[in-house]
């Protein structure tokens, strides 16, 4: 859905700059307008090919290439059923859900360290939760 918004988006303002500024600056803006969905659609690419996966006693967390958040199977503390926009924004939390709302979220003790940040919670929205979490229920289980 998204990119077709940006596609008739696009359309439409090449039609309004041409009108209004000529044909060589809706050309340039054409230009940029178009990198910008090829990139768009390399990012849906990259989140279709690299999925959150579970092997090897670690949960790789990720939006295709662009955020990958690596976690030890035993530093997963629990999943929490329910929150609101403060547990979002607080500090040591990563909203993997891009613009949607979240529909997994992760609660790891001790934090993952990535580069400087130490991350205290994941937020993700991914197709399937209820197998999501019916894995890490297992996982639970086991240890």
């Amino acid at each position: 859905m998204l990119l077709g918004l940006a596609i008739v988006e696009t359309i439409v303002i090449h039609i309004v700059v041409m009108a209004l500024w000529g044909w060589k600056v809706a050309l340039v803006l054409g230009v940029i307008d178009l990198s910008l969905i090829a990139s768009l659609l390399w990012l849906l690419r990259a989140i279709r090919r690299h999925p959150v996966t579970m092997a090897d006693d670690v949960l790789v967390m990720r939006i295709g290439k662009l955020v990958v958040v690596p976690i030890p199977y035993a530093q997963i503390s629990g999943l929490r059923s329910s929150w609101d926009a403060a547990a979002l924004k607080q500090k040591g939390v990563v909203n993997l859900a891009l613009a949607t709302w979240p529909n997994v979220f992760v609660d790891l003790s001790p934090p993952v360290v990535s580069g400087r940040r130490r991350i205290s919670r994941v937020a993700h929205k991914l197709d399937d939760p209820s197998a999501f979490r019916a894995a890490i229920m297992d996982l639970r289980s086991d240890a």
